[in-house]
């Protein structure tokens, strides 16, 4: 089926995932860990911009486009355009997207998973043709574990194995300051580290958190149950995290995913400054702050 498209370009931030709180409470028998977590997407991310084209094609820019390694077949974006084709019943779109990769590579704040659920969301408006949301939720489900998630990039609270969401609470005016000591870690190492896997889940959440503090207040009941294992593989997390305790105007420090990027909440004014002074000291991190959401 032929299809329709719009012929001026959009572009959309792709948001990071952060894990405010991640709790491992149990394993499957094909080995797939549980989780009960709180997710948010802080207006920090990619830059993702589709516009019609003579054929299908992928560009790559920005401070992290070298790090996007491995076979173009293999690009999540890619993967993106030709699964939502066949799930729509449509021609593969004739389009070029244009990812302007700002995010850190494999760096527990789902950046890939985002760019493939930002390119299924532009896919729909450039297209004009809209799915059904179970069937969005299964297709981008194909494309990864992380990716359902990032279709809807506001608080929500991800369990089971992470494709069953429910959507989180009304998070107050904030900042965050992501930092990454741009070393890797490997995700299926940091679970293997780990010496419990059936750990309690998170506590009972309000609908509403009206300050920061109360926000902290509750997040300082949860964990991320795979922040010990990862700092034991990779000790610059335990530097990244030690520094983000030590500044004063940061209220919580914590690690995101499987890391390595590590978070601090803090107030909204606050936040470009605590940049620039991390900057300062650690011109070797990848450093980034804004709003929480």
């Amino acid at each position: 089926m032929a299809l329709a498209t719009k012929s001026s370009s959009r572009v959309e931030l792709a948001r990071a995932k952060v894990n405010l709180a991640l709790h491992i409470t149990g394993q499957q028998p094909d080995g797939y860990h549980l989780l009960d977590s709180l997710v948010v997407f802080p207006q920090i991310g990619d830059r993702l911009a589709i516009e019609t084209a003579g054929e299908l094609e992928l560009r790559l820019e920005g401070p992290f486009a070298r790090d996007l390694t491995g076979p173009a077949e293999d690009n999540l974006i890619l993967k993106a355009v030709q699964s939502f084709a066949g799930k729509a019943g449509i021609d593969i779109p004739q389009v070029c997207l244009t990812l302007t990769k700002r995010l850190p590579v494999a760096s527990g704040i789902g950046g890939g998973s985002s760019d493939a659920a930002t390119t299924l969301r532009l896919l729909e408006d450039f297209t004009e043709t809209y799915l059904a949301d179970d069937e969005m939720h299964a297709l981008a489900l194909t494309l990864g574990a992380d990716v359902p998630v990032c279709l809807f990039p506001e608080p929500q609270i991800m369990r089971g194995i992470g494709g069953d969401l429910s959507p989180g609470p009304d998070l107050p005016a904030c900042g965050i300051v992501l930092v990454n000591p741009r070393v890797g870690v490997s995700t299926p190492d940091v679970f293997k580290a780990m010496e419990r896997r059936d750990n309690a889940p998170m506590d009972l959440m309000p609908e509403k958190f009206e300050t920061l503090p109360s926000l902290v207040a509750y997040l300082e009941t949860c964990r991320n149950d795979l922040q010990d294992a990862a700092r034991s593989l990779c000790p610059e997390i335990g530097q990244v995290l030690s520094e983000l305790e030590a500044e004063t105007r940061i209220d919580l420090a914590r690690m995101s995913g499987s890391g390595a990027t590590c978070f601090g909440l803090c107030d909204l004014k606050a936040a470009m400054e605590i940049e620039r002074t991390l900057r300062a000291a650690h011109p070797d991190w990848w450093i980034a702050s804004g709003p929480l959401s």
